[in-house]
């Protein structure tokens, strides 16, 4: 599985650089998210924008797996980069309902900054 990954202080870019998300590259990403969890990212951005196709909702359930991985760490699973195809599935599976998707990686680290903000404002809230 081709991927290239940028590392940020809060953030993490995962970037896809397949044309098809299939069931041979899918277990690799999801090992993937679980090593950038355990070195301590839990504001993971997947930027799907190289997938031209996809084969089926299963092998979209990586992204699932990812999204509930930083829950469980208090971050964010933002997905960007959806071209129509793949949207149409996530669509057709509801996963549309479930994940963050914005269109480029900008919008996706302006959200995870909003978030950190937020939290670092209700935490001298609670503290006060």
């Amino acid at each position: 599985m081709k991927f290239s990954v940028d590392k940020h202080e809060k953030y993490v870019v995962l970037k896809l650089n397949e044309s098809k998300l299939t069931n041979d590259n899918t277990p690799k990403l999801k090992s993937e998210f679980i090593l950038l969890n355990t070195e301590g990212y839990c504001n993971i951005v997947l930027d799907l924008s190289a997938v031209k196709q996809c084969e089926d909702s299963q092998d979209l359930s990586s992204l699932l797996f990812g999204d509930r991985l930083c829950k469980k760490a208090n971050g964010l699973f933002i997905v960007t980069g959806v071209n129509s195809v793949v949207a149409k599935i996530l669509e057709m599976s509801n996963l549309d309902q479930s994940l963050t998707i914005v269109s480029k990686v900008d919008e996706a680290t302006d959200l995870i900054f909003m978030e950190e903000i937020e939290k670092e404002l209700l935490g001298s809230v609670d503290k006060g």
